[in-house]
């Protein structure tokens, strides 16, 4: 980054207020104090005034610690500890009532802002990641917690311990910026390429915005301006039948998939989410799954080795919800056809730039971001019918592959997924099934990809690995060990060694007890601020971080989350064990690992991946 940033973060309670800076990229750190004990409220108004216009970095900036830096310049630092609480506490309750009441625009910041938090769309529900969750994937040396309830007045020893706490924090977002480089240096071409902010926005929001430019650039309006500023022109639908969303071509000569298909031609909903509960057909032994995701199925318990008799066959479908759309002319109503012509410019301008640059980057992320914002309630591209099109034909279509595939001599579908299925079949008829893929491109107007598999590793529908014959892995579930930010790292030990063990061959116990990370061991547990945690042994329980890391080991304790009682049982506290039946070393210090590890349980885990292979 060539300009010089600021890592930042704030700490509210009642009589004390905190921010620590760091100059990113160095040890130079500052602390400044607003409480009962202390007023450096004078000092920190200079010190902000000193670096106005500067980058500043946090994590959960624009939601939490940017408006209450934002109030305290406004008012010329002339606060008290108790004005900055009551800021938090106000930003803290509008979470449930309007979430954007506290935000501030960009031109009223003092400083420019980057968002962690907000550029890995850690603000999205189903990707909701803490500081502290943070802290244990990127494997730090200390794990720390609060270890007294927000809205207590602190004496002089909590308060400094919230000024070491407070510092820990920025050096956990710092750690965390240097993982982030590149997704900020990204966000830095598009803003000098777009002439837009986009700083601040997370993958899908980048894809839709360059979407709406490349629209608007083609004359289709995506908002009405009023009087209360802009609103997203949108296509809603209190109804939708789903015989409208289905291309009428589509026929089957399989009866499941026919009574399949009627079902959902006679189907009027009034909402996209829940449309196929329990909604599966079974063919030849095999459960087909259909879903808002896509259309899921797969054997259970079953490994594949191709040789002389057996070819495992991988067919995916090219950028297939893009291709949906541009090939069949399926577009939000109120954007019009125009809709896929830009959508067919930017699927052909990313071909043009190389992987790995922005460009492509770029692209691709218009491209893909699309679908989902078609069901976003705050989106321009919102149309209900338009998300039901490409869900219900996507699954549809594959569903003609594999109705095809399925009549030539010796094909097993093994495991089919949102865009595309894996098989087997003897080598005399792959040509065969290969006439079958090009029948179906020319059909749909769509086109697939072909790999083929040495293995195929198949626990369940969501649980798979297979090595491809130049010896790249796809995982998928359980299998996974090279996982996003907001994922479960607990444990990646369990499916690295089952790996080992069904790629290469590796003995379970020896592979294990000789792993050189330990970090590789660890787990991590988390209960929210109603709730707490203790480690219980003969001596009686021992409190515990609310956010804990540990390792089932040998000796130790056992591990439980006291939760709040039940409404049927008002007065009744619950707990619940945590790995039970076995002890834990808890471990937020690292040098507090000095248990000896139970591998017992690690292979009781592995044993539940490798089918059988031991």
């Amino acid at each position: 980054m060539s300009k010089i940033s600021m890592t930042v973060d704030t700490e509210t309670f009642p009589n004390c207020f905190l921010l620590v800076a760091r100059i990113s990229g160095t040890q130079i750190t500052f602390v400044f104090e607003i409480s009962s004990y202390k007023d450096e409220s004078s000092e920190l108004f200079h010190f902000l005034n000193i670096v106005r216009g500067t980058r500043i970095i946090g994590f959960n900036l624009v939601g939490f610690d940017g408006p209450l830096i934002h109030l305290f310049m406004r008012l010329g630092g002339k606060v008290t500890a108790g004005v900055m609480y009551e800021k938090a506490m106000a930003i803290i309750q509008s979470q449930d009532d309007d979430k954007f009441y506290h935000m501030v625009k960009p031109s009223e910041r003092d400083h420019e802002w980057v968002d962690l938090y907000r550029i890995n769309h850690f603000n999205n529900r189903a990707r909701s990641t803490s500081l502290k969750a943070l802290e244990f994937v990127m494997r730090m040396d200390s794990i720390e917690d609060l270890p007294f309830p927000v809205g207590t007045v602190l004496n002089r020893e909590q308060i400094s311990f919230l000024r070491n706490y407070c510092v820990h924090d920025v050096v956990a977002t710092e750690l965390f910026r240097e993982k982030c480089m590149g997704a900020i240096e990204f966000r830095e071409r598009l803003s000098e390429k777009y002439q837009r902010d986009f700083l601040n926005s997370d993958d899908v929001k980048i894809g839709s915005t360059i979407f709406e430019i490349m629209l608007e650039a083609e004359g289709v309006a995506l908002y009405n301006y009023g009087r209360d500023g802009r609103t997203p022109k949108q296509t809603k639908r209190p109804v939708i039948a789903l015989k409208d969303a289905i291309l009428p071509w589509i026929k089957f000569e399989q009866p499941e998939f026919t009574r399949m298909l009627d079902w959902m031609r006679s189907q009027v909903i009034t909402e996209t989410k829940g449309v196929f509960t329990d909604l599966s057909v079974t063919i030849d032994g095999f459960k087909y799954v259909f879903g808002l995701g896509g259309l899921h199925g797969a054997v259970e318990r079953q490994i594949i080795e191709a040789n002389d008799s057996v070819v495992i066959e991988s067919w995916d479908v090219s950028s297939y919800y893009p291709n949906l759309s541009i090939s069949n002319r399926f577009y939000p109503e109120h954007l019009g056809e125009k809709f896929c012509d830009v959508y067919k410019k930017i699927y052909d301008l990313r071909k043009t730039f190389k992987k790995g640059t922005a460009e492509n980057a770029a692209y691709k992320l218009a491209a893909n971001g699309t679908y989902g914002k078609s069901n976003d309630q705050f989106s321009p591209f919102l149309d209900p019918l338009f998300t039901m099109r490409i869900t219900l034909n996507g699954q549809l279509l594959l569903c003609i592959l594999i109705e095809q595939l399925l009549k030539v001599p010796t094909v097993q579908i093994k495991v089919c997924n949102t865009d595309g299925l894996e098989y087997t079949i003897h080598p005399d008829h792959v040509e065969h099934a290969r006439s079958v893929c090009k029948w179906w491109e020319g059909v749909t107007n769509l086109t697939l990809e072909n790999v083929r598999y040495k293995k195929l590793f198949i626990r369940d529908v969501n649980n798979y690995m297979g090595v491809f014959t130049d010896g790249t892995i796809k995982r998928k579930g359980a299998y996974e060990h090279d996982l996003d930010w907001n994922q479960n790292h607990s444990c990646l030990v369990v499916a690295k060694v089952a790996e080992k063990v069904l790629v290469d061959g590796a003995p379970i116990r020896k592979t294990l007890e000789a792993w050189p990370d330990k970090m590789d061991f660890m787990a991590r547990v988390k209960v929210p601020r109603s709730s707490h945690l203790v480690g219980a042994d003969e001596f009686g329980d021992h409190p515990l971080e609310n956010t804990q890391r540990y390792y089932v080991s040998k000796g130790g304790v056992q591990l439980f989350k006291i939760m709040p009682p039940l409404a049927k049982n008002p007065t009744k506290w619950r707990r619940l064990g945590v790995e039970s039946g076995w002890t834990v070393c808890p471990c937020n210090n690292i040098a507090d690992a000095v248990l000896p590890v139970d591998y017992d349980y690690y292979v009781n885990e592995i044993d539940k991946l490798v089918l059988g292979v031991m």
